[in-house]
């Protein structure tokens, strides 16, 4: 129906702040795409903690004002542009980024960043694919260099990341040890893939972490809140261990001596800066993850669009993440 009116709802964010800036409006024009763009009816978008920071106007990139935001989309072909041959109308869908933004009911998106979603996976899931596993394929394999045999501890395992960090580091034939906040968090981690599950709110997880993995440490850790666990995190490692800063929400103190003592490294991760040629590499790893039937996607809290504000606030504010939360138009 939106199609023959020629609007749709969408979300906008007008100027940077809390979630309060998130405008759901109904008269947005449905965008056309351009040469090698196509142009998708949205099923569900993916809301990740990165487009928290964007809207906050905190986050080193800040997109034109106004926009909408929304990156993971999965959903129908409704029409494409020119010298457009991968796609058609009709086809199901999911998308690593977008040119118009995911919060909404129509989405552009460049051809090349669309794939075909395959029929094993449904809407919601296919909306938990992008950021969450190209970001851990990019923090496990391009950037932390993992090895078969090494262990991991996904710190924040139950989110959407985490548990694709979890999966693909068990796929790869890494120990997996993982963190979650709620018995139920630790639940999923464990039918994720993970060998061993913490909860990081018990006062002394840490030395439960320390006792389990004895005096050798842990070869990779993947942060989701390394404000908070960076400097605990150089005590877990091993020698030449490495956390790989997924997430951050702000400053931490830590002693560089911690990294000389082991010759350890802190390595950054951002999937906006992968050449195509990794995101190639990701989206490779992806499928065959799919195919071979250990990357499920784990959806947790859905939302409809009017719902957005909350959404925002809870992906930050939540007791525990229990998988991918996602917006459903």
């Amino acid at each position: 129906m939106a199609a023959t009116r020629n609007v749709m709802r969408a979300v906008r964010v007008f100027e940077f702040g809390g979630p309060e800036v998130l405008k759901l409006q109904s008269d947005v024009l449905i965008p056309s795409p351009e040469e090698h763009q196509v142009l998708i009816k949205v099923h569900a978008c993916g809301v990740n903690p990165v487009e928290t920071y964007i809207r906050s106007g905190t986050y080193a990139r800040k997109p034109a004002l106004p926009y909408t935001p929304g990156t993971d989309v999965a959903g129908v072909i409704e029409s494409v542009g020119e010298h457009v041959t991968a796609f058609k109308k009709g086809d199901k869908v999911f998308t690593t980024d977008t040119i118009s933004g995911g919060y909404a009911e129509y989405a552009v998106a460049a051809a090349d960043r669309v794939f075909p979603l395959p029929d094993k996976l449904d809407w919601k899931q296919g909306a938990a694919i992008a950021i969450p596993y190209f970001t851990a394929y990019r923090a496990l394999c391009q950037k932390g260099r993992a090895r078969a045999g090494e262990s991991v501890l996904v710190h924040g395992a139950s989110g959407g990341v985490g548990i694709a960090a979890c999966q693909i580091a068990r796929a790869c034939g890494l120990k997996v040890l993982g963190t979650a906040g709620t018995e139920e968090g630790m639940n999923t981690v464990l039918r994720n893939g993970a060998h061993q599950a913490f909860n990081h709110r018990e006062a002394n997880y840490l030395s439960k972490i320390k006792e389990y993995t004895g005096v050798e440490g842990v070869n990779i850790i993947i942060e989701m809140l390394s404000n908070i666990n960076l400097a605990t995190d150089l005590q877990l490692l091993s020698c030449g261990g490495r956390v790989m800063v997924v997430g951050c929400r702000g400053p931490i103190e830590i002693n560089p001596r911690d990294t000389m003592s082991k010759e350890s490294s802190i390595i950054g991760v951002s999937l906006f800066l992968a050449t195509e040629e990794e995101r190639r590499e990701c989206a490779t790893a992806v499928f065959d993850g799919i195919e071979a039937g250990w990357l499920k996607p784990v959806v947790g809290s859905e939302y409809p669009l009017e719902k957005v504000v909350k959404a925002h606030e809870d992906i930050i504010h939540c007791s525990g993440a229990r998988g991918k939360m996602v917006l459903v138009p």
